[in-house]
């Protein structure tokens, strides 16, 4: 597998590439220090797995670039790993389909879970934004009391089919892509999807990905 980690610091590479290693250790790792080195690196490795983005770059904005490589590469998976850690900052990254937001502050073991969630076919969310009553999302999850017994995927009334669904949905999968796994039309997923966003009381995929990480709907996904 190869990994691309694109940041303007030495050291946070160095950092990154050593936890790498402990996850995939026969994974082969480039690394870009501004938005023009990454997406030559880009463009020379077709096979490129996933990339490891700062948000805050030398020469462009982050976000910018994220919405790039989505739109041009679509099968590379792109995980944000930043300072920044407002939630407006982990929504915005999400909807323009990162498959992961994590803090450079964070400790080692916490970097490391993180990157074993994100290999496991999972989306990881900062805990800080997932906490209970602190909740950035309408309806139902800004109402999850402390302390409050967690709802189940059959107190939403959803179908196994539609759990299917939003089991490919946390994994970041696209309607399509769904189709292909399940041998469905797509617009059959299609109202699967609008029957789930209705169920868990939000507008869109990614706050359907948050609302079932506060809730603890689903297992963490296994590789």
């Amino acid at each position: 597998m190869k990994i691309l980690v694109v940041d303007d610091h030495v050291l946070i590479r160095d950092a990154v590439r050593s936890v790498l290693k402990d996850v995939k250790r026969d994974a082969i790792i480039l690394e870009a220090s501004d938005s023009r080195q990454a997406m030559t690196l880009v463009n020379e490795h077709a096979d490129l797995g996933l990339i490891l983005l700062d948000l805050s770059l030398p020469d462009r904005d982050g976000f910018s670039v994220l919405a790039e490589l989505r739109e041009a590469h679509p099968a590379i998976s792109v995980v944000v790993l930043s300072a920044q850690q407002d939630r407006n900052s982990v929504i915005k990254a999400l909807d323009l389909g990162a498959l992961g937001y994590i803090p450079k502050s964070g400790q080692r073991d916490v970097m490391l879970s993180a990157l074993q969630l994100v290999f496991a076919g999972g989306i990881y969310i900062p805990p800080e934004i997932l906490m209970r009553g602190e909740s950035i999302l309408p309806g139902a999850a800004q109402t999850l009391a402390a302390g409050a017994p967690l709802p189940q995927p059959s107190d939403l009334g959803l179908t196994e089919r539609q759990l299917d669904v939003l089991s490919l949905m946390m994994q970041g999968k696209s309607n399509k892509a769904i189709c292909r796994v399940l041998d469905l039309a797509e617009p059959t997923v299609k109202n699967h999807v609008t029957a789930i966003l209705k169920a868990l009381k939000v507008t869109n995929r990614t706050e359907a990905v948050i609302a079932v990480r506060e809730r603890e709907l689903l297992p963490v996904p296994k590789s």
